[in-house]
């Protein structure tokens, strides 16, 4: 029984690694227990919005980890990412997958504000679900780690959601789009128009300092998303002064970071430990001790291995 499941493991990774299949095919490898889902939860009833709660059993004043998936701003459904729920409720947080709205029914920055309304509507709520308001971080992986970045370097998302970028206590991004101008692809020059906006959109513009701590992770195989997008962005906080750290990985592409969070596969690669530890210690530090880290600079994760 153990060959079969490594077997149709192998199969999943190598058609999910060539684009054979969605996300959604990883949640066949998702338990179904440990864990309490509070599925398809309205955190925006006028725009239809709705996100999962992955809740560890009988936790409370768990921190909150607000995840938005990738998809170029165009695709996506939370359906699909059950398995990072379930990756980040095994290490005893809230894991919460929140949708937003797609390109063409809206453009930037409106998918941003919706993930301010989703955080603002978890710094209500959490405490209902066994989190604490006081220790949410927003996550993403490739455009979703935008609009997290987004709501982390720059106050006016949050404010306009009727909250403050002083409730999120950290950001975790998965092969992040932070810093891809000159814009050249049409569906992009579209979402993101007009072009004299364009630089309205770039995270790594607006790196002052004042951002709360981020963790930014990228693969140098990714030939999705330029792995300057997050070295770049990591420099520009840095030379600011704000707290930054970075996991890069010799051998990771831009689908296999994410993918490494659904178990089985999570133990072939240290993705989850980074991100849990992180989550960790930030909850942990005392608001306001936040200091630029250099333990977390250049640290090169270790990759899954590729027979």
């Amino acid at each position: 029984m153990r060959r079969l499941i490594t077997g149709l493991t192998a199969i999943l990774l190598l058609s999910f690694s060539t684009g054979c299949t969605t996300p959604g095919a990883l949640n066949a490898l998702t338990p179904t227990r440990g864990y309490d889902l509070a599925a398809n939860i309205p955190y925006d009833t006028s725009r239809n919005l709705r996100l999962d709660i992955y809740s560890p059993q009988g936790v409370q004043n768990a921190p909150v980890v607000l995840f938005f998936y990738g998809g170029r701003w165009t695709s996506g459904t939370k359906d699909d990412y059950r398995f990072v729920g379930e990756a980040l409720s095994s290490r005893g947080f809230i894991g919460v997958i929140a949708d937003y709205r797609l390109y063409p029914q809206v453009r930037f920055p409106e998918f941003v504000d919706d993930g301010a309304r989703a955080v603002a509507w978890l710094h209500s709520n959490a405490r209902t679900y066994g989190g604490s308001p006081d220790k949410i971080f927003v996550m993403g992986h490739q455009s979703g780690a935008h609009i997290a970045a987004m709501l982390a370097i720059k106050e006016e998302y949050m404010s306009r959601a009727g909250g403050s970028r002083s409730w999120l206590r950290g950001m975790i991004g998965l092969a992040g789009a932070y810093d891809f101008l000159p814009i050249t692809d049409p569906t992009l020059r579209d979402i993101f128009a007009p072009p004299e906006k364009y630089e309205r959109s770039q995270p790594v513009l607006y790196a002052e300092g004042d951002n709360p701590p981020m963790l930014l992770m990228h693969g140098e195989d990714d030939d999705n998303t330029e792995i300057k997008n997050t070295r770049s962005l990591a420099a520009a906080v840095k030379k600011a002064g704000g707290p930054i750290e970075t996991v890069i990985y010799p051998k990771m592409s831009h689908r296999m970071i994410i993918a490494s969070l659904a178990k089985p596969i999570r133990g072939q690669t240290d993705v989850l430990g980074h991100v849990s530890e992180f989550v960790t210690r930030w909850s942990n530090t005392a608001r306001g001790a936040e200091r630029p880290s250099s333990d977390g600079q250049g640290v090169q994760g270790i990759p899954m291995p590729i027979d």
